[in-house]
């Protein structure tokens, strides 16, 4: 094994900090929820692992240093799926071992204890076994992806995945976020791979018979989670960054494809070292491409090794987009965000998800707009937050701080609110005291805290501290408790060129109208339109404030604000007026409110359409993006009534068709960059919308290949839609034939999209065979369920013992449910509620309950609030 002591030496030959491996073990009174005893911490593992990818299995050796806190007779850890031998106990002083222990696995636990003849006494061991385990072929713990190449045939390559809890699927181990460790990693792999971990590679030693042994430096102390393993053909491209060595590794080939997110890191990095004042710690950071796809996450944060999947990662000359450039950037830089929110330093518990997530995702938002400022992408923190309340608006929602106690619950806590609202509360903090303030306080809690666990208030208290006012009063109001506030601007009035609001806070809430509200301490900012902005904290439920001029009133001006804002009659009249002058954040932000408050019947459902009304031609592409959705979103709800939804097409199509003509097929020379993905959204919504000439020109071009690549997803995803059988036959062909893993899972994903019912079954009995590959059978039966939620969750219920092959283990109790949670019909609120009474833990429900809300509130929509929008186009069509 590796003492502590050499371990501090190997890090400080690595550029690593001794403080790595000597942070104190915390008492127990600090320590975090745990479900392993607490009598024992390890603090190193020496790993040795032979994978046998053709057999779909790997051996494995482990030597754990553990400090023994208590004396006991039993050491228990995390393991699934392994079988154990050669287990031994040995003090760190002296050569006599216990006699072996017993060996006990509780499968259900995902625990494996060892017994030994007399209680251990306190001090430090080394704890050593050989074990065997399985290779997956969806991505947990270590699994396999098989995947096509262009001149090569089909080609097999490992990677794992372990967050939340899938470490100990590859190691025994104390698979917790709180039991850091570090750790030594040693593979025997075939000679012609590239093998490929956290740390650089401290030697290689060929074995003969194709074999070699490649070892790696220690790690840092860190949570079993972040430790990463690949192996495969690949090829790597390096830049150099603040004197870091930046990497990007993809299957044989494609390393062109990933030289934007390669300059990118160069730059994020850069950033990040500035922004946090303590400097990125490994001497290698690598970004690790992989085919293949998951339903539930898209690249994943092992520190100094990130994985993403290849669409999340490459750009394809032949097939990528302006929105696909746009998603590479984000995602490589919330990854990167982890290196410090998450890795560094971890979130305690999975409770504080959000330290982690929120944090990365805020800092890839305002990473995205500080270095691509021509994206406009300061626009989206209004989507995001939409994306946010729409989850929190229902009563199944949940606090950004959360109490999970098993692993399915950490699993489901990977959701909007943990990512969206953590993102949202951020900005609206950051907002409320100053981004100078807020980075001081951010700096402070990072020095404080590397290489250790912590909770939401080791935070705030380093904010509160540099802000010198308790922002934690405000942070606790938005962490520690769900929901959504409503501030009400009760009055408006003007005199001495002063405009006067009085304002009121409740809850808003989609499907619990008479619920009390809960109170928050709400940051309140608003502003005359054309006016300068004038702030208040909004407390014990009311309050005034002053603003400039006697214009029109914009509440939450900026949109930093996590609330709703309900204004008078009159006071929507005077902004519907005023629209074309708004700043295109508060054009998008009001619009927000009024589609999410009139759907709720807080205020006429039709007011929405008098906005779009406004919207002028010239307004930013982004709004128009907004108009789009809104128009797709209401025509949906008139599904299974013809008569009704002709009408809202007619009128949706009429109000699309000038922006259209102007934005047109070809791009421009010096259009914005935001008009390429406008371009892409009108052409899916006109098509969805019925529009017959968009849906002809798509098929012309795609029968003459007449495709450009910021084009050919929408073209292809229009004719896959509208597919007849000849076509859907010609699509399959082109799925089979294709070699690009990156553009045959976007192939056989369109096979199960089309509007036919009948190409919707033969695609599902296709997801079933080996043909589209096991990453890809899941994401048919998802991409079946957009049109046809009713068939596709009826399908997979009906074949679940295989479709829960194509699932990652420990997101079932998601899946089947978001199967259906688009439907309308409520007879499958039934459904869901049978399948979880039968199939998920009582704990594990809340995805399933959250669809059963979704789809009430769908049909009370469709019967309570359309009638309005049917008297507005009546009026107005």
């Amino acid at each position: 094994m590796r003492t502590p002591l050499v371990s501090a030496i190997a890090f400080a030959l690595a550029g690593l900090s001794a403080a790595a491996v000597a942070a104190p073990v915390a008492d127990n009174s600090q320590l975090a929820t745990t479900q392993l005893p607490r009598s024992v911490r390890p603090t190193h593992y020496d790993v040795s692992v032979v994978p046998h990818a053709d057999k779909l299995t790997f051996d494995g050796k482990v030597s754990i240093a553990v400090d023994v806190l208590e004396p006991t007779a039993s050491i228990t850890l995390n393991a699934i799926d392994m079988s154990f031998a050669d287990v031994t106990l040995v003090p760190a002083k002296g050569k006599a071992k216990f006699a072996a222990p017993k060996v006990a696995v509780d499968e259900k636990a995902q625990t494996a204890t060892f017994t030994f003849d007399h209680a251990v006494p306190a001090g430090s061991y080394t704890l050593s076994m050989k074990y065997t385990g399985k290779i997956g072929t969806q991505a947990n713990g270590l699994f396999a992806i098989d995947y096509d190449t262009k001149s090569d045939g089909k080609k097999r390559a490992l990677y794992t995945q372990f967050e939340n809890s899938d470490a100990r699927r590859f190691i025994p181990s104390w698979d917790e976020p709180a039991y850091k460790a570090t750790f030594t990693l040693k593979a025997t792999v075939p000679s012609n791979e590239m093998a490929v971990s956290n740390m650089p590679a401290a030697s290689k030693k060929d074995l003969g018979n194709g074999l070699a042994e490649v070892t790696f430096q220690p790690s840092p102390k860190m949570s079993t989670y972040l430790l990463f393993f690949g192996l495969g053909e690949f090829d790597r491209a390096t830049t150099k960054s603040d004197g870091v060595e930046i990497g990007v590794i993809t299957q044989k080939g494609l390393t062109s494809q990933a030289q934007f997110t390669l300059d990118s890191g160069k730059a994020v990095l850069q950033e990040y070292n500035a922004y946090f004042g303590v400097p990125y710690p490994l001497p290698k950071l690598d970004n690790i491409a992989s085919p293949g796809q998951s339903q539930f996450f898209s690249a994943m944060e092992n520190w100094g090794a990130i994985y993403t999947f290849e669409y999340a990662l490459l750009l394809d000359p032949s097939i990528s987009t302006q929105s696909d450039k746009q998603e590479v950037f984000n995602t490589a830089a919330h990854e990167m965000a982890h290196q410090w929110f998450g890795d560094l330093v971890t979130m305690r518990w999975w409770d504080d998800l959000w330290l982690n997530e929120g944090f990365a995702s805020w800092l890839a938002s305002r990473t995205t707009q500080r270095l691509h400022p021509e994206w406009h992408t300061n626009l989206e923190a209004v989507s995001i937050r939409e994306g946010a309340m729409a989850r929190d608006a229902v009563a199944t929602t949940h606090p950004v701080v959360q109490h999970v106690e098993t692993v399915e619950q950490a699993s489901q806590a990977f959701d909007s609110i943990t990512y969206a609202k953590g993102e949202s509360v951020i900005r609206m903090l950051e907002a409320y005291v100053g981004a100078d303030t807020w980075q001081k306080g951010v700096q402070a809690y990072i020095k404080a805290h590397q290489y250790s666990n912590t909770v939401s208030d080791d935070l705030w208290k380093e904010i509160d501290k540099a802000a010198g006012k308790p922002v934690s009063t405000v942070a606790h109001d938005f962490t520690l408790q769900p929901g959504i506030p409503l501030v009400r601007v009760e009055s408006v009035s003007c005199a001495n060129g002063s405009t006067t609001l009085k304002l009121s806070q409740g809850e808003f809430t989609r499907d619990r109208p008479e619920k009390k509200p809960l109170a928050w301490h709400v940051p309140v900012l608003a502003k005359t339109v054309g006016g300068k902005p004038s702030s208040t904290l909004l407390t014990d439920g009311s309050g005034t404030l002053s603003v400039d001029g006697c214009a029109p009133v914009v509440v939450n001006a900026g949109q930093t604000g996590y609330y709703r804002t309900l204004y008078k009659p009159e006071q929507v009249k005077a902004l519907q007026g005023a629209f074309a002058k708004l700043e295109p954040i508060d054009q998008l932000g009001v619009t927000a409110d009024v589609w999410a408050l009139g759907m709720a019947g807080l205020q006429p459902a039709s007011d929405v359409l008098d906005l779009i009304k406004a919207v002028p031609l010239d307004a930013s592409p982004v709004l128009w993006e907004e108009v789009a959705g809104d128009l797709a979103a209401l025509d949906r709800y008139y599904d299974g009534d013809a008569k009704r939804q002709a009408a809202l097409r007619k009128y949706a199509i009429a109000r699309l068709e000038p922006k259209f003509a102007q934005v047109g097929w070809e791009a421009k020379a010096g259009e914005e960059v935001p008009v390429a993905i406008l371009r892409s959204d009108l052409i899916a919504t006109l098509s969805h919308l019925g529009d017959a000439k968009v849906i002809a020109e798509a098929r012309r071009r795609y029968a003459s290949n007449a495709m450009p690549a910021e084009l050919r997803k929408t073209i292809l995803s229009v004719v896959a839609a509208n597919a007849d059988a000849a076509t859907w036959d010609k699509l399959h062909a082109e799925a089979k034939a294709e070699k690009t893993p990156l553009v045959k899972d976007r192939l056989y994903a369109l096979l199960a999209t089309p509007e036919d019912e009948a190409l919707a079954k033969r695609a599902l009995e296709l997801a079933l065979t080996d043909e589209p590959g096991a990453t890809n059978s899941a994401a048919m039966i998802s991409a079946a369920s957009h049109a046809h939620p009713a068939l596709a969750f009826d399908f997979a219920v009906a074949n679940k013992e295989k479709v829960d092959h194509f699932v990652d283990s420990t997101s079932t109790s998601r899946y089947y449910p978001r199967l259906a949670s688009g439907s309308m019909d409520i007879a499958m609120v039934d459904k869901i509620k049978a399948f979880a009474d039968k199939y998920i833990e009582p704990t594990s429900r809340r995805d399933a309950e959250t669809s059963m809300a979704n789809i009430k509130y769908r049909v009370m929509v469709r019967n309570e609030r359309l009638p309005a929008v049917d008297a507005w186009l009546k009026k107005n069509g």
